[in-house]
C-alpha cells in the first residue's frame, strides 16, 4: 500500500492547484453574465415583446 501511496503522490499533489482556477473561471463567467445581462437585457426585452407583438396581432 505504501508503494502505491508513493507511485500516486506525485499526480495527486498536482490537482490541488486545480480548484482556485476552477473557481476563478466560474467568478469571471458569472460576473461577465451579469454585465452582460445588465447591459443587453432592456434591449433583448423589447426585441423579444416587438416579436411577440408581431406574432400576436397586437
Amino acid at each position: 500500500m505504501r508503494m502505491l501511496r508513493t507511485r500516486l503522490s506525485p499526480f495527486l499533489a498536482d490537482d490541488r492547484g486545480d480548484v482556485p482556477g476552477w473557481v476563478l473561471i466560474t467568478l469571471m463567467t458569472a460576473g461577465l453574465v451579469i454585465i452582460i445581462w445588465a447591459l443587453a437585457g432592456p434591449a433583448l426585452g423589447e426585441v423579444f415583446q416587438q416579436a411577440i407583438d408581431r406574432v400576436t396581432g397586437f
